[in-house]
């Protein structure tokens, strides 16, 4: 087997471009599978929001 070398410079680039095409594709399906499996931080902001929503209701209940 001749190699990567004896490749028409067209074919090389499109092998190139297959290959980091692969791993970009890869990296990004494996981060969406790592993030997408926690939601940490939406509870967080949700219960944030719960809270200050208490709070406003409780400041506005007790001016009155």
């Amino acid at each position: 087997m001749a190699g990567f070398g004896s490749l028409a410079p067209k074919t090389k680039n499109f092998v190139v471009a297959g290959g980091l095409s692969a791993f970009v594709l890869g990296v990004y399906y494996y981060t969406m599978r790592a993030v997408g499996g926690t939601d940490e931080l939406q509870v967080a902001i949700d219960k944030f929001e719960d809270m200050k929503k208490n709070d406003a209701g409780n400041s506005s209940t007790a001016g009155s």
